[in-house]
């Protein structure tokens, strides 16, 4: 087993030639020397992307629609190239067969042959690796019922759901055992139990010593279970770092919850907080950083209302995210 970085990435560049001359280079760099513009253009996907990956890790690549994310993931499989710089994957350059042999992936967009049944289609990508066919049947049935699709094993997959065919997805990028298992908005298509299960499936498999790297628009999921983000916007890493790290700051505020609050209270209390609501016979007041929480609660008790609960609000992988895509 690999015992460095399990995935690097160096400097990355990818650039796509958009438009019908634009994807030509000889035709678009005669057009333009003759001045003649807008015919096609040029997209940056990806504008010197390095970090590095270390096994045991459950990774969490993040960014925004169009941030170039599958476009990396597209070359950490090798099914694209690089414009400029470099990467390696369980110690191997990109692309090398042997490192693809040791990995799984989920695409994000998964095209199946419709009309196998489970145990025929993990059989049949079960037969890209070096395994015999007593390992593939085994491998497969376990796999089937890890992701809780043992009700359909003789189910043509034309008539999956869409979050079946999520399952059944992640099971074909685990049939090999991989070291690595990239995972390409693996919740996509699934209800909350399965989001869940997915969670654990992952959880699961750091504990067996497998890397996980993955992307999600489903923070929440991400912030759950990631060791490590990575935050791109428009091809550049704009944040990376253990989750605790990132959500290490000073509270965004913090909520008293009182009961029992008076008519003749309101207007003390109010003038001590940022904000104050009314739900449900208690009153729910923002503190900001800059409000005296203390001298707030005092002036609660001593005007003879009940404290119901304080509660720190910090900040939320969300709200990072959101915060880095702005500001971008």
């Amino acid at each position: 087993m690999h015992t460095g970085p399990v995935l690097t990435l160096d400097d990355l560049h990818k650039s796509f030639d958009l438009g019908f001359l634009g994807s030509m280079p000889f035709i678009g760099s005669a057009f333009g020397g003759l001045g003649i513009k807008g015919i096609g253009h040029r997209v940056d996907a990806l504008r010197g992307l390095s970090l590095a990956v270390e096994p045991g890790e459950i990774f969490g690549f993040l960014g925004p629609n169009g941030a170039g994310k599958t476009t990396a993931i597209k070359m950490l499989m090798g099914l694209i190239r690089p414009t400029r710089g470099s990467g390696t994957l369980l110690g191997r350059p990109l692309g090398d067969r042997d490192a693809r042999n040791r990995l799984g992936y989920l695409p994000e967009q998964p095209y199946f042959y419709e009309h196998l049944a489970p145990l025929e289609f993990l059989d049949f990508y079960g037969g890209l690796f070096p395994m015999t066919a007593g390992e593939r049947r085994k491998r497969a049935l376990a796999l089937i019922d890890r992701v809780g699709l043992t009700h359909a094993i003789n189910r043509p997959i034309r008539k999956f759901s869409k979050g079946m065919v999520q399952r059944i997805g992640i099971a074909q990028a685990l049939i090999n055992d991989p070291e690595l298992v990239v995972l390409d908005e693996p919740m996509s298509g699934l209800d909350p139990l399965g989001r869940k299960e997915v969670r654990d499936l992952i959880y699961e498999l750091r504990t067996k010593g497998k890397t996980v790297f993955f992307s999600s628009h489903i923070l929440q999921d991400v912030e759950q279970i990631s060791d490590r983000v990575a935050i791109i916007v428009k091809g550049k890493l704009h944040r990376i770092g253990p989750v605790a790290e990132l959500l290490e700051s000073p509270t965004a505020g913090v909520e008293v919850v009182l009961r029992a609050v008076s008519e003749a209270a309101l207007p003390s209390l109010s003038g001590l907080a940022t904000a104050a609501v009314s739900l449900q016979g208690e009153w729910r007041y923002h503190l900001t950083a800059t409000d005296s929480v203390d001298g707030f609660i005092r002036c609660a008790l001593e005007l003879g209302a009940s404290v119901v609960s304080v509660i720190p609000h910090r900040r939320s992988l969300e709200e990072i995210f959101v915060e880095e895509a702005s500001r971008a």
